[in-house]
Formats: structure tokens, C-alpha cells, sequence
């Protein structure tokens, strides 16, 4: 893959937390792990995403499509709102055409307070992913509040994270250029 092909959108947009120490640190390791990779974090809580109301993307808005437009892959990590994805996140794939994640390696990594809403984030921003066609790796990363001393990520929860990141790159390696499967519906046919 090529350097800086590697998107991470991390879809809450309150001031950071543990969830972007969490990413930060995940991020800092895989690009160890990964020489040349130099994974571009897409915070939403710096980013002017605009209400998705069918006019043309601009600004901050057109920047993130464009990066993940040209990502080899993506890692979206949301905290849990409500039982799923932050209304943030969704608004910004309300923005995303379909042909700019088709085929593209993704992940996804959620967290919320208790292991009581786990399944919240991965049902829902599988679901939308599916609409894409992108290939999403087959587990995603949970972290609860436990995996955290002092506002950072244990060893533990970073593992995991570590395994996913890993997962996606090599989707992406491995994928290479060829269409997976037909267009998905959200494509359109014609």
C-alpha cells in the first residue's frame, strides 16, 4: 500500500478522549508495525461536516471524501450514541458516493461504557457498509471503559486494536484492483 493510504475517521465529535487516545495510540503502533504507512486520522470533532441535504460536497466535507476516496483502507471508530454510531458518523456517509468506498478494505472499532451495547455499533455500521460494497473485516474491536488506566489504553485493548488495523492492511494487500463481487445495489444498475 501506498504511504498515507491507510484513513482512519474517528466519528465523535466531542473534545478528545479515551477513544482518540485509544486510535492515536493504535495508530502510532500500526505505522511501526507497517513501515511506510502513514495512517491519516479524520477527526470529526475538528472537521466542518455540513447537514447531508443532497448539495455538493465542499470544504472540510469534499476533503474527507477525497481521502477516503483514495484510501487503500479505513478504519471508522465511533463511541456508542444511543445503541449505535454517533449521528455524526452517519452524516458523513450520508455525504460518501457509493464508488468512493466500493471494494475498499475497512474496519471498525466502537466503544461504549459497558459491554451491554456492543453488537450496537458493528450491526449498524455493517449495514451501511454492506450498502457501499466495501470489504469489512469479519470482527471488529470493542473497548469498554476497563480497557483504560488513566485515560490510556491498556496493552490489552491496544492488541486488539493492533489485530484489527493488521486485518485491514492485509485485505488491502491482498485485494488488489479486482472488483469483489457485484456492484452492490446502492450502485445503482445500468
Amino acid at each position: 500500500m501506498p504511504s498515507t493510504s491507510f484513513a482512519i475517521v474517528l466519528g465523535s465529535v466531542t473534545p478528545p478522549g479515551r477513544l482518540h487516545a485509544a486510535i492515536a495510540a493504535a495508530s502510532t503502533r500500526a505505522s511501526a508495525r507497517h513501515p511506510g504507512l502513514e495512517p491519516q486520522l479524520l477527526d470529526l470533532a475538528e472537521l466542518t461536516i455540513p447537514f447531508a441535504d443532497g448539495r455538493p460536497p465542499e470544504g472540510d466535507t469534499a476533503h474527507v471524501i477525497d481521502r477516503l476516496t483514495n484510501a487503500g483502507a479505513v478504519l471508522f471508530a465511533t463511541p456508542v450514541y444511543r445503541g449505535s454510531l454517533t449521528g455524526a458518523l452517519k452524516n458523513l456517509l450520508d455525504h460518501v458516493p457509493v464508488a468512493a468506498l466500493r471494494d475498499t478494505p475497512t474496519g471498525i472499532a466502537s466503544m461504549g461504557a459497558s459491554d451491554h451495547h456492543f453488537l450496537g455499533v458493528e450491526r449498524h455500521l455493517r449495514d451501511i457498509l454492506a450498502f457501499f460494497g466495501t470489504l469489512t473485516a469479519p470482527t471488529a474491536a470493542y473497548l469498554t471503559s476497563r480497557d483504560f488506566a488513566d485515560g490510556a489504553p491498556t496493552e490489552e485493548a491496544l492488541t486488539r486494536l493492533d489485530a484489527l488495523i493488521d486485518t485491514i492492511i492485509l485485505l488491502a494487500e491482498r485485494a488488489g484492483d479486482a472488483p469483489l463481487g457485484p456492484p452492490p445495489l446502492g450502485a445503482g444498475r445500468g
